[in-house]
């Protein structure tokens, strides 16, 4: 980690104990400039608010304590805060509660765990966790697939653009050397019309004609110098046009090939689709009907286990079931909207019939559309597809 990051990091410890909190920020202390402690549970979410940190470090010596901080408190409550905002945790345990910390990990409710009571904590491995922690948030911080694929279809813009200003410029050459052969044909005639009159004895009064093969021949030399010289003169100021075009098309077509590889690399990126549903019947339901589309499908089965995903997860769209226990979908999307990491994120809404009230003020809060109860696979698909391609 270089010391940019070392300084721009914020890292909350948060504790029901004074001396453990302390104790963990003065070991933090030595590679982080940013660390701050959080002891008083009825401050917890006031202090995230406050801090917004990178790492969460819950350092309890209870693994039950650090579950009830993060899972039940106002923290999680109110807002939804520590749910959207992006950061990493990380949970201290002891040895009886190693397995414990694996499973809460392993299910995403925390990131990593460190076995750090009681006497024979590894304090370097907090250190390296909290590296890797950030490191992860700097890797969520790169271009999302939607914008890779957004900026390879404006570079197949690109392409159209420059190959249509290489065909103009090669139409505009063509069109003056046409120009030129046209105005040489009449000038031309119009000279062989001059000599024709003149010997015809039209110009009587202008010239007399003594030698009429002669006067032929020397305005059929002096037709040709000027048509040879204006020709020339023409070519000589389109040569350098024209080897700028060709030199430009030559220049440009590796840059052209590497833009079909992006678009073709672009075409098969596979979009992510949350769902949030607590029926995992609908689960299959949505799998069976886009199985032959090419979508990346992520399910949760509420909108606490949605937010969580949330944190590691940047969807292109989310499908958003309204009646759920607990929090109900629209509160789901107000508290997603409310973040501005997720205000592009498309939601749809499944609901009933019936719920059509809740679907206007999801609407209201940021949803994007909805589709009703019992749909078929060709509106879903339309429905998606619309969605996305207006974004």
């Amino acid at each position: 980690m270089n010391t940019s990051q070392s300084t721009h990091a914020v890292i909350l410890v948060a504790s029901n104990n004074v001396s453990d909190a302390e104790r963990v920020k003065q070991l933090l202390k030595d590679d982080f400039e940013q660390v701050f402690t959080s002891t008083d549970p009825h401050q917890a979410t006031a202090d995230f608010d406050r801090y917004r940190p990178d790492v969460l470090v819950l350092a309890f010596n209870k693994i039950e304590a650090s579950e009830h901080y993060y899972s039940c408190l106002e923290l999680n409550r109110q807002g939804g805060t520590v749910l959207l905002h992006l950061h990493r945790t990380l949970v201290l345990c002891g040895k009886d509660d190693v397995q414990r910390a694996f499973q809460l990990c392993r299910d995403g409710i925390f990131d990593d765990y460190i076995l750090f009571w009681t006497k024979t904590f590894d304090a370097p491995r907090l250190y390296i966790s909290v590296h890797l922690a950030l490191r992860e948030l700097a890797a969520l911080s790169l271009p999302t697939t939607k914008q890779f694929v957004a900026q390879a279809r404006h570079l197949e813009t690109l392409e159209s653009l420059l190959k249509e200003q290489i065909t103009r410029s090669e139409t505009h050459i063509s069109s003056i050397r046409q120009s030129v052969a046209q105005a040489n044909v009449d000038a031309g005639a119009a000279f062989d019309a001059f000599s024709q009159r003149l010997v015809n004895g039209e110009l009587p009064d202008v010239v007399e004609v003594k030698d009429a093969e002669n006067l032929r021949h020397e305005i059929r030399q002096l037709k040709n110098e000027i048509i040879q010289v204006t020709s020339g003169t023409v070519e000589k100021a389109v040569k350098p046009l024209k080897q700028w075009v060709d030199e430009f098309r030559e220049v440009t077509a590796r840059p052209l090939e590497s833009i079909h590889a992006l678009n073709a690399l672009a075409d098969g990126v596979r979009q992510t689709l949350l769902v949030v549903d607590d029926d995992k019947f609908q689960y299959k339901i949505i799998e069976a009907a886009l199985k032959d589309e090419n979508y990346y499908l992520l399910f949760a089965a509420s909108g606490n286990e949605a937010m969580i995903m949330l944190r590691t997860v940047l969807p292109d769209l989310i499908l958003m079931d309204v009646m759920m226990p607990y929090m109900n979908g629209l509160e789901v999307v107000r508290k997603i909207k409310a973040s501005p990491r997720f205000v592009d994120v498309p939601i749809i809404m499944i609901t009933g019939k019936s719920e059509r009230g809740i679907v206007m003020e999801s609407l209201k809060a940021g949803a994007k559309g909805f589709i009703a109860k019992p749909y078929t696979r060709d509106i879903l698909i339309a429905k998606i597809r619309e969605v996305l391609q207006g974004i």
